[in-house]
Formats: C-alpha cells, structure tokens, sequence
C-alpha cells in the first residue's frame, strides 16, 4: 500500500509539472508510454523513439495513404535505367545547424547507413542494401547506381531509417542519439530522463502551417495515468490502446483516432534453439494458440486475426484465416510433439517487453502452450533491455510487434532472408531466399506478387514466427485540437494542427 501510496503521489507530482512546465495554445503536450532510448534514425528501432524522431528528420520521399511515393526532399526523381536513381533535391532545405542542405549530404547518409561499423538498419537489401555507388552530379542532384534491380527501391527511401542527416552534427557528436541533425519541422531541446522531450519549432523550416511553437513528450508508463491526464487538459494527444476505449469514450473533450495499421504481433523462435529446430515444434505451436482468444483477452477484440503480412497490405497479403495451421487443434498439436521426441513437452522462456498487448499476449500464450506440455515462463524485460535482446537474437520465445512497412519486400525480406539483422529467428531457407531476390527484382507487379506469396505461403508453413494479430493503433486527442488526422504512416503529423 505504501509502495502504491508513493507511485500515485509520484504521478501527481509530474502531471503537475506537466501544467507548471508549459502553458499556452502553441505548447502540444503528448503522453508517451515509455522513456525513449534515443534519436539516432538510422540505428533506432524503439516505437515511442521514432515518434519524436519524425518529427526532427526527414527523407528523400514520402508516402502517401495509397502507398504511392510523393517528394519530400526530394523535388523530383529520374530512372534512367532499371538500376539507375536521379533525385532533384530541394533547394533552401536547412538542417537545424542552420547549414543548407546539399547533395553531398544526401550521399554521406547513405554512406553512413551502409557502414557496417554503424549497424545501420536501411543497410538491408529491403532498403538501401543494394546500393552500388552513390554520386554528386552537382549541388542538388545526386545518383544512385544499383547492384540489381531493387523494385521496392524507391517506396524504401520514405522509411525513416533512410534518413537524411547532418555530417558535421555526426561527428562532432559521434552518433544521433543525444544530438539533431536533421531538417524537420521541430528541433531538438531537451532530454530529461525519466520526465520529458522537449522540441522547438524550426523557424527556417521549408514549409509553413505549424501552429505549434513547442512539442513535449512527457514519459507517463501508466495508461490510466495518462488518460487522466488528457481528460483534465493537462496533456493534449496520447498514444493508447483498446483498454482506455471506455474512458475515452465518456469523456466529452477527447476524441477517439481508431487506426487500422499495417502492424502485426508475432511469436518469435529462436531457431538457434534444439527444440525450436523441429518444424514439427514450431507448427505445434502455431496449431495450440487460439489467435481469436488472444485477441480477445490481449487486445479487448480490437485486433484482426493476421499473418506478417497483414490484410491491410491489399493484394499483397495471404488470407491466413483459411490456413491450416491458423485452425487451433490441440490433438494434432500433440501428434506432432510426440513426432518431434517431446511427447512429454520442454520447458523454455518467453521475453516480453512493455508494450501491454505485448505483455498480455505472452500471458495468454503461456497458458495455451500449457496444453501441449510446454512450460512458459515469462520474462519481462524493461524497454532497453528488451531491445537489446531483440538486436542480438538473445531469447528462446520473444513475443513482437513489426511493421510490415510499405512493400512485401520489408515484411517477407528484411524479416526472413538468411543473414538478416532483423531475422531475430535465424531462419533460412533457400527457396524463401530466392524468391525474395526474385520478388525485388520484377518491376512486373503480377509477377512480384506471385513471387511474395509462395514466400509468405513456405514461411506460414514452417513456422519461424508464428503470428497471431494485427492491433487497431488508438490516439487519443483533446477536443481543442483542430486539423489533427492521423494516418498509419504519421500518426503525429502536426501541419495544420491548431489548438483552441
């Protein structure tokens, strides 16, 4: 009780630092769920982190709600041949340094993206790892030269990891994690550890229609606690989930952003493990989880039954409901443990991170895998550690949320190609390997489509991950706030927001 007693006083103190800290109709104050591990954007994979970091940098294009690539810095592009990128940059762009940013710029990001010694996540073959040479044509034209035909090649440059960064701000920081080089519309202040981010409008910003002179994250891990912030005026947008849904609703001066996402939730094997070796094992699995119960108790119903790549993908996804192995069925789990040496089943570890669908899935889960004989005990990882974990495939079981991006080429290649840093299962087959390489090298999209779902259809078979859901994503947002229209790409885009 005690302990209880302190922590609500603790809130208490903070949201009324939150009121004292910043006041006024151009301050937006957002309720994040978790402390960020930094704002490094080619190496940051943290959800709460990118959110902030969205809105420090920028990439060369964009995507629109189609998924159709639109300029960002960018002007315009050329491809003179399959394997040849001209891009047009934009003239007058400033880093927040003050510093205009040229083409050359554009080529050290994507220098310091593939160097191996950065661990940069666009190094990958779903982004910018088929990269041969990059040149300055001149002062705002620079050209890309391809190793192969990379179809998803230039949808890829809008993900954040590609990045364009300020050389002089690297070095003289040594990485992005503390520090801002970038040229988007908000700046970076402050960082106290534990309370807030503080971001300032960007005065020499290239496009106007930001209202909002300061941008404050504010670290409340409690979603009552935050939700109880955002009732009282005391915070003005909020990431949340299914559980705040009742609140929200009842309260007249929030409204409710429900975001159908291209997202999904999945069980990770660590195939590095014996047990997990056996595709009878990792099928077992997929056969003993009830997908619609997970969501039901993890997720209050707000989720969709998914695969790794989900329905919101369009023509791009495989309908798993129909799939075999999506049909719980405990007798032919069993069946297939008993054929696999582990009749009398194994005890193993399960790691989860702070996300609550996250943690509550591993719950779930633990008690599903109970019926086939397999023990779960549940590891809960603080958000760093999780992370950690997560980049250096340190787990047995590890329950995830990732996005499938912008083309099947993210959620089919960067997450099962052999040798990938984001295959955390350390899974590969060859023929998975092959398509994949065929599926990026087709600008045919008939042709590519066949490609990715004989992967998807190998893979949903052998069973590396085994997914479950695809989770609405909810924001949660003061009734003040005018122009505010999320998008699953940016959740936060703040232009032509204004507050009453």
């Amino acid at each position: 009780m005690k302990k209880l007693l302190a922590l609500l006083a603790a809130a208490v103190m903070l949201l009324s630092g939150i009121a004292a800290f910043a006041e006024g109709n151009t301050v937006l104050k957002i309720g994040a769920e978790a402390e960020p591990t930094g704002f490094d954007p080619h190496t940051t994979t943290q959800h709460v982190a990118l959110r902030v970091i969205k809105q420090m940098y920028e990439t060369l294009v964009d995507v629109d709600d189609n998924l159709n690539v639109i300029p960002m810095l960018a002007e315009s592009w050329e491809q003179p041949d399959e394997l040849t990128y001209v891009f047009k940059i934009r003239q007058g762009v400033k880093f927040h340094s003050g510093r205009e940013l040229k083409a050359e710029d554009v080529k050290y990001s994507f220098e310091r993206i593939l160097d191996p010694n950065v661990g940069g996540l666009g190094s990958s073959e779903s982004y910018a790892g088929n990269v041969e040479k990059i040149e300055v044509l001149d002062d705002y034209t620079v050209k890309f030269t391809l190793s192969k035909i990379t179809a998803p090649f230039l949808a890829s440059m809008s993900s954040i990891y590609c990045a364009i960064v300020d050389k002089d701000v690297v070095e003289q920081n040594g990485d992005l994690m503390r520090a801002d080089g970038g040229t988007g519309p908000y700046t970076f202040v402050e960082w106290v550890p534990d309370n807030r981010v503080t971001l300032s409008k960007f005065k020499d910003y290239y496009k106007d229609g930001y209202a909002m002179e300061t941008l404050e994250f504010y670290v409340l891990s409690d979603g009552s606690a935050r939700m109880n912030a955002l009732r009282t005026g005391e915070i003005d947008i909020m990431v949340g989930d299914s559980d705040m849904l009742v609140l929200a609703n009842a309260a007249k001066n929030v409204d409710v952003y429900k975001i159908r996402t291209r997202d999904y939730v999945t069980l990770c094997l660590s195939l590095k493990k014996d047990e997990f070796k056996d595709v009878r094992v990792r099928q077992a699995i997929s056969l003993a989880l009830n997908r619609d119960e997970i969501i039901d108790l993890a997720f209050n119903g707000e989720a969709e039954v998914s695969g790794f790549i989900p329905a919101s993908m369009g023509h791009w996804a495989v309908d798993v409901t129909e799939h075999p192995l999506y049909q719980q069925n405990i007798e032919k789990a069993k069946e297939l443990m008993k054929e696999a040496g582990y009749e009398n089943g194994f005890e193993t570890v399960c790691t989860v991170g702070l996300l609550k669908g996250i943690i509550n899935s591993g719950t779930v889960i633990q008690q599903q895998l109970a019926e086939i004989g397999i023990k779960v005990n549940i590891q809960n990882k603080e958000n760093a550690q999780y992370i950690e974990d997560w980049k250096n495939h340190d787990f047995d079981l590890m329950v995830c949320q990732n996005g499938a991006g912008t083309d099947p080429n993210r959620g089919v290649g960067l997450f099962f190609k052999s040798g990938n840093t984001a295959n955390i299962a350390e899974y590969s087959n060859a023929r998975v390997d092959e398509l994949i390489e065929l599926g990026a090298g087709t600008t045919d999209v008939a042709q590519r489509e066949e490609y990715y779902k004989e992967a998807i259809n190998i893979i949903l078979d052998e069973c590396p991950n085994v997914t479950f859901a695809s989770p609405y994503s909810y924001y949660f947002a003061s009734s003040s706030l005018k122009g505010y229209a999320p998008t699953v790409d940016h959740p936060l885009e703040l232009r032509n927001v204004t507050k009453e």
